[in-house]
């Protein structure tokens, strides 16, 4: 019985990614600015799912589907773009990654002792049993919040941490995580922020300095269908937004935010990732991030949201490519987060690089969350790509032996950016 058990298991994953059947992934190495804005001119054309974004003399990791690949190589060659093969075959590669996550969890079933594990990639619901207990058991510094909830009707929990429950209009840190279904190591970036605020506080002038809004899944439909269904699902799962949008659900939650929406690096095709959605806002996702960022839109000095992945920390403008007017400080504050992070990191990751948005990476996304937030008002807003490794064997999510290390990093840069931002504009 436990033989054919694990046997229709191990076909039940085996037939998960039948849609990346044919897909394969290719690194590609702009050597120019000419080239890297060139690859970003070919994002609709040829569908581009960049996984990893590519940078000047920075490799970036494709998807392609089966259809646009030969269109696509012949691009590269004419342009003398640097591209190899990454991954022959992606359901395979997905295959091979959904086994070894399905051997950790053998390994490691239970939260240990009600701690949340850093082993292994964690469902929806073991986050969120994870952040309910510690509103529980910290109630003199920790609130939750769940006033709204997602398109699929799940609740869209985020914690409130503070030394006075908010009552001595400290400056404001917000942190996201998963706005991006399949950026599966976002989310344990921070609810290990959690953990260092309130289980394991070794940085207390952070709790006297300020108060944090840390909110882990923002996406939790897509994030819980990238594990039940689709691995390289990115968008929301909404279906009321187009007349293909049931055949087609989701909308980017990153293109959706009221700041120059729609148009540039979005689609107006619900079946493409970068789709828009029918309007700014469109999805009570994003509109649960927004309310965060309005309601206390005079005391947030520092936004962050997690994405994954490149080790890249980006801030505005990433629209046009222009500079704010606090580009100085925001440049200033971002390479002390950077600093910070490679100075914890291992050998084999990337070192990050921190710049504009759009000059980073070479196009353009309209409607994000950085973008929107610093128009709003909040001085320093920061797209972390977190790091990833991508050659040989490896795909598209960090292998789970690393999530741990990323977190202490991760955790190390936001240290470093909120002590330097606290150096900069004292009390706010």
């Amino acid at each position: 019985m436990r033989l054919l058990a694990l046997v229709m298991l191990v076909a039940a994953v085996n037939a998960k990614h039948e849609i990346y059947k044919g897909w394969k992934s290719y690194i590609v190495k702009p050597e120019s600015y000419e080239q890297l804005e060139k690859l970003g001119s070919k994002l609709l054309e040829f569908e581009l799912d960049f996984v990893k974004n590519a940078a000047l003399d920075r490799e970036g990791i494709v998807l392609v589907k089966p259809e646009y690949q030969a269109g696509f190589l012949k691009f590269l060659s004419e342009e003398n773009i640097s591209h190899t093969v990454h991954v022959e075959d992606l359901k395979a590669q997905f295959d091979l990654e959904d086994q070894e996550i399905l051997k950790q969890e053998q390994r490691t079933r239970s939260i240990n002792g009600g701690r949340m594990p850093y082993d292994n990639y964690q469902p929806l619901n073991v986050i969120y049993e994870y952040i309910d207990r510690i509103a529980e058991q910290y109630p003199e510094t920790v609130t939750l919040v769940e006033n709204l909830r997602s398109f699929e009707g799940r609740p869209l929990k985020y914690l409130k941490i503070s030394r006075d429950n908010f009552q001595s209009n400290k400056p404001v840190i917000f942190i996201d995580g998963g706005m991006h279904a399949r950026e599966w190591i976002s989310p344990p970036t921070v609810t290990y922020a959690i953990h260092k605020l309130v289980e394991n506080l070794t940085e207390p002038d952070l709790l006297e300095r300020y108060d944090w809004i840390l909110f882990p899944v923002a996406n939790p439909d897509g994030y819980s269908f990238t594990h039940t269904s689709t691995r390289m699902w990115r968008k929301t799962r909404s279906t009321d937004q187009h007349a293909l949008s049931r055949q087609c659900p989701g909308v980017d939650g990153n293109r959706n935010f009221d700041f120059a929406w729609n148009t540039v690096g979005t689609s107006n095709n619900p079946c493409t990732d970068t789709y828009a959605g029918s309007r700014p806002f469109s999805e009570v996702e994003v509109r649960a991030v927004n309310a965060v960022i309005e309601e206390y839109l005079d005391r947030m000095l520092i936004y962050i949201t997690m994405h994954s992945y490149g080790s890249l920390i980006l801030y505005p403008w990433g629209h046009d490519g222009s500079l704010s007017q606090n580009a100085l400080t925001l440049h200033r504050v971002g390479i002390a987060m950077g600093e910070a992070i490679d100075n914890l990191s291992l050998p084999s990751f990337r070192r990050y690089r921190v710049g504009n948005s759009l000059l980073t990476i070479g196009y353009g996304a309209s409607g994000a969350a950085e973008d929107y937030a610093h128009s709003r008002g909040v001085p320093l807003t920061y797209t972390y790509e977190l790091p990833g490794t991508g050659f040989g064997t490896q795909g598209f999510h960090l292998n789970p032996r690393y999530i741990h290390q990323v977190c202490i990093e991760t955790w190390g840069g936001v240290v470093a950016g909120a002590r330097s931002a606290a150096s900069i504009y004292g009390k706010k």
